[in-house]
C-alpha cells in the first residue's frame, strides 16, 4: 500500500495544472449531424429502470441540415439509472419517426472466461466481470489490447468457441435465457461486403436471406435500415471493389456492415470496434449515428479502444477492463471522478481516453524505458513517469471499494429479481428462397465483376485461338495422331489450368459466405447450391465459345453429336475444376497460397494423365496409385487398358481410317490400340463423363465438409452458464 500511495502522489503531482475533476467533464454539447425533421424521440420501457428526465434545448436553423442539441445532465452520479437518455422534445414538422424497437436488458455476473493454453485451461481472458446494458443506451466495453474486451463482447453474444469455458451468469430481460434468432446482430471488426451491389441492393439480398415472407415485404426494413445508418446518399452507390469504380470510404462501409444486421430490428445489437479505422471525423459520424439508433430503444453493446472527447461524451456507460480485470464501471462521467479518486486526475487538454488507457496500458512502461535517456536531458517527460501495475492495482482497488460497485450490485439484483418479456425468434426464411437469392445475386455479381468472370472468358478465347492455330492443317495420316492428342491434351489441361485464375472471386464468395453464416444468414449446403448454380451458365459459355473455335481449327470430325460430346466433356472438366479451387480455397482461405497449391496440383495431374506415360507404364507407387485415377484430366483424354477410357479421343478416331504407306490403310481404332493400347468400349466414354460428374459432386462435397469445420464460426446459441463454485475448484 505504502508503494501505491507514493505512485499515486508522483502521478498527482505529476498532474498539478490540471483543473478540477468537475470542469474535466467533457461537454455534452454536441453538434448532430442530422437533416431537419430527423431527430428520433427515446422511448421507454415498462420492463427497465425508470428514466430520468433531463434538460434540453433544440433548435433547428433554418435553411440549414443539422440540429444542434445542448444537454444538461441532472446529475452525473451512478444512481442514475439513464443519465443520457433525453425527453421526448416536439418534432419539427414533417419529422419522420423512425420505428421503435423493443430492446432488452443485459446483465452479466461474475463472468470470467478462459482459453485453452499449450497445457491446459490456464489463461484467464475475463475475470468476475459485472455489468449490464438498458435499452436505449449505448455500453462501451474499453481498454488497451489484449485487455479481454472481444471476449466479453463475444461472451455475452454467445459467439465464443467451442474450445473456450465461460464461468458466471448471463440475464437478458432478468432471465438466463438464451437469444433467438433474429433478437440480436452482431458485427464483427472485420466484415465482408459484396463491392459489386449498391448498397440498396446488398441490404436488400441480405433481407432475403434473412427473413421470412414475400420478396416485396421486405422492401420496407431495408428502407428502415438505411434511414437508421444514414445511407440515403449512398444508397445507390456501389459499395466497392467493382473494377474502376469508387466506391464507399471506410465510415460508410462500416455503417453497411452495420445495417445488414438492422433489417431483422434486433433487440440487441453487439458491435466490436465500430470506430476501426475510421478517422475523426467518420468516427464522429458513426457514434452520432449509432446515438440515434439506441435513441429508437434497441440495446447497444460495443468495444472501442480509443476515442476523441466528443466521442467519449455519446457514451452512456463504460466498461473498463485491463488484462482481464474490471477497472471501472458505470457512467462515463463518474469514471472521470473515479480517476481523480485514485489519484489520477484527467489533464487539461487530453482526451479521457487517452488519460483511461494511458494510466492502465502496460505498453507505456517500455516507452518510458526506451525514452529515459531523453527524458534525462530534456526534463519531466509529462507525466508517464509512473509503474502501470500499480496504477491498475490502485484503480481495481479504489473500484472494489467505491460506492460505484455497490451501486452496480444492487443495480444487478433489481435488474434481475423478476423476469420480462422473453424475446422470441422472428423466423428464418426458407432454404429454396435463400437458394434462389444466393444464384440470383452470384449471377448478378457475375455479370458486373469483369476482372475475375468477363475476362477470364476473354483469356480462355485467347488460348484456344492460340492453340488451334499452332495445332491447325494436321490432316488425316497416322502422324497426325500423336499432334491430334496433342492438341487435346494442351487444350483440356491448359483450359483447366486457366481456371485458377478464378481464385480472388473463390475466395470472396467464401469469405461473404462465412461472414454471413456466422450470424445464420446462410448455410454451407444453401451457399454450395447456389455457388454452383450460378456457375453453370458461366461454365458452359466458356465451354461451347472456346470448344467450337478449338473443334473446327484442329478439324475433328464434322458431326453435331460428336461436337456436342466435346463440349460437355470439356464442360466437366471445368466443373471439377471448380470444384477443386473451392476445396484449396477452403483450407488455405488465402490468395497467395491457394494458387501456389493449385498450380502444383494441376502439374502433377499433367504428369500423370496419361498423355506423357499411359497409365499401364506408370511407376506403381504413387503415380499409377492414385495419383492417376484421382486426375480428371486422364478421363478427358487418355485411355488405358484398366480403365477403358476413350473419351475424346474416340470420337475422332472410331470410325476412321489412316494411310500406312501407300497400300495400305489401317482403322482409327487400330492406330489408337498401337499408339495408346486402347481397347473398343462403346460405353466408355459416358463411364468418363459419370466419373467426372461423381468427382465434381465428391469435391463439392469436400467443400461442405471443410466450411463446416473451418470456416464456420460458433453461431451456437449462448451458453448462459452458472458457477456456483469457485473457478479454482471448478477447474
Amino acid at each position: 500500500m505504502e508503494e501505491i500511495q507514493i505512485q499515486s502522489d508522483n502521478y498527482r503531482s505529476s498532474s498539478s495544472s490540471a483543473s478540477s475533476p468537475a470542469s474535466r467533464v467533457p461537454s455534452s454539447n454536441f453538434f448532430y449531424l442530422r437533416k431537419p425533421g430527423s431527430l428520433r424521440q427515446p422511448i421507454s420501457f415498462e420492463d427497465s429502470p425508470d428514466w430520468d428526465d433531463t434538460d434540453i434545448e433544440v433548435r433547428v436553423e433554418e435553411g440549414g441540415d443539422s440540429i444542434h442539441a445542448a444537454t444538461t445532465p441532472a446529475s452525473p452520479s451512478l444512481s442514475k439509472y439513464n443519465s443520457g437518455s433525453l425527453p421526448s422534445p416536439p418534432l419539427p414538422e414533417g419529422a419522420v419517426v423512425a420505428r421503435k424497437i423493443a430492446g432488452a436488458s443485459v446483465v452479466w455476473k461474475d463472468l470470467t472466461v478462459t482459453i485453452k493454453g499449450k497445457r491446459k485451461y490456464s489463461d484467464r481472458v475475463l475475470k468476475s466481470s459485472n455489468g449490464y446494458a438498458l435499452p436505449g443506451t449505448m455500453t462501451v466495453i474499453m481498454g488497451p489490447a489484449k485487455s479481454g474486451k472481444s471476449t466479453l463482447l463475444r461472451a455475452l453474444a454467445g459467439r465464443l468457441d467451442d474450445s473456450d469455458k465461460i464461468y458466471g451468469e448471463v440475464f437478458v430481460n432478468g432471465a438466463k435465457s438464451r437469444l433467438p434468432y433474429g433478437s440480436y446482430g452482431f458485427v464483427g471488426r472485420e466484415t465482408t461486403l459484396i463491392g459489386s451491389l449498391t448498397v440498396r441492393e446488398f441490404l436488400y439480398y441480405s433481407a432475403l436471406l434473412q427473413l421470412p415472407g414475400f420478396f416485396c415485404q421486405k422492401k420496407g426494413v431495408v428502407e428502415d435500415a438505411i434511414l437508421a445508418m444514414s445511407l440515403g446518399d449512398y444508397a445507390n452507390k456501389l459499395i466497392g471493389g467493382h473494377c474502376y469504380m469508387n466506391g464507399l470510404r471506410s465510415g460508410e462501409r462500416r455503417r453497411v456492415s452495420i445495417a445488414r444486421e438492422l433489417v431483422m430490428r434486433p433487440q440487441v445489437l453487439f458491435i466490436d470496434e465500430p470506430l476501426y479505422h475510421l478517422d475523426s471525423v467518420s468516427a464522429l459520424l458513426m457514434m452520432v449515428t449509432l446515438k440515434k439508433l439506441a435513441s429508437t430503444g434497441c440495446t447497444l453493446i460495443f468495444t472501442i479502444y480509443q476515442s476523441s472527447t466528443e466521442v467519449f461524451g455519446l457514451f452512456d456507460r463504460i466498461c473498463l477492463l485491463s488484462n482481464g480485470n474490471t477497472l471501472f464501471f458505470g457512467e462515463t462521467l463518474a469514471c472521470l471522478q473515479h480517476f481523480s479518486n485514485a489519484g489520477f486526475p484527467c489533464p487539461i487538454m487530453q482526451s479521457p481516453t487517452d488519460h483511461f488507457l494511458r494510466a492502465i496500458n502496460t505498453d507505456f512502461d517500455r516507452i518510458i524505458a526506451m525514452c529515459k535517456n531523453w527524458q534525462d536531458d530534456n526534463g519531466d517527460f509529462s507525466s508517464v513517469n509512473m509503474d502501470t501495475a500499480v496504477a491498475i492495482r490502485t484503480l481495481e482497488a479504489t473500484y472494489k471499494s467505491s460506492a460505484d460497485a455497490a451501486t452496480v450490485e444492487t443495480m444487478i439484483l433489481k435488474l434481475t429479481e423478476k423476469e420480462g418479456p422473453s424475446l422470441k425468434s422472428k423466423g428464418k426464411a426458407s432454404s429454396a428462397t435463400r437458394i434462389a437469392v444466393l444464384t440470383w445475386r452470384s449471377l448478378l455479381i457475375m455479370s458486373r465483376e469483369w476482372k475475375y468472370y468477363w475476362l477470364r472468358l476473354i483469356l480462355y478465347m485467347l488460348l484456344t485461338l492460340c492453340i488451334g492455330t499452332v495445332f491447325s492443317g494436321l490432316g488425316h495420316s497416322l502422324s497426325s495422331v500423336v499432334t491430334r492428342v496433342a492438341a487435346i491434351f494442351v487444350f483440356v489441361s491448359f483450359g483447366s489450368l486457366l481456371s485458377i485464375a478464378g481464385v480472388p472471386a473463390q475466395m470472396k464468395e467464401i469469405k461473404v459466405y462465412a461472414c454471413e453464416e456466422s450470424n445464420r444468414h446462410s448455410g454451407a449446403f444453401v451457399f454450395l447450391l447456389g455457388q454452383l448454380l450460378s456457375s453453370i451458365p458461366f461454365l458452359f459459355l466458356i465451354s461451347i465459345s472456346s470448344s467450337l473455335v478449338f473443334y473446327f481449327f484442329i478439324g475433328l470430325q464434322d458431326e453435331f453429336s460428336l461436337l456436342m460430346y466435346f463440349v460437355l466433356n470439356f464442360f466437366m472438366c471445368l466443373l471439377v475444376n471448380e470444384g477443386l479451387v473451392l476445396v484449396v480455397a477452403s483450407i488455405w482461405q488465402n490468395i497467395f497460397w491457394s494458387i501456389l497449391t493449385l498450380v502444383s496440383i494441376h502439374v502433377v495431374m499433367m504428369l500423370s494423365a496419361g498423355y506423357f506415360r499411359i497409365r499401364s507404364a506408370l511407376p506403381g507407387p504413387v503415380w499409377k496409385y492414385p495419383v492417376s485415377y484421382i486426375a480428371f484430366h486422364t478421363y478427358s483424354i487418355q485411355a488405358t487398358t484398366l480403365l477403358v477410357l476413350q473419351g475424346l479421343l474416340e470420337n475422332e478416331y472410331i470410325g476412321t481410317s489412316f494411310a500406312v504407306g501407300q497400300v495400305r490403310t489401317i482403322s482409327g481404332y487400330q492406330a489408337l490400340q498401337n499408339v495408346y493400347d486402347i481397347s473398343l468400349d462403346t460405353s466408355s466414354k459416358w463411364e468418363n463423363l459419370l466419373v467426372l460428374f461423381l468427382m465434381a459432386a465428391g469435391y463439392r462435397f469436400l467443400v461442405l465438409v471443410l466450411l463446416r469445420l473451418r470456416v464456420r464460426k460458433n453461431i451456437s446459441v449462448p451458453r448462459f452458464l452458472q458457477c456456483n463454485q469457485d473457478i479454482r475448484n471448478t477447474r
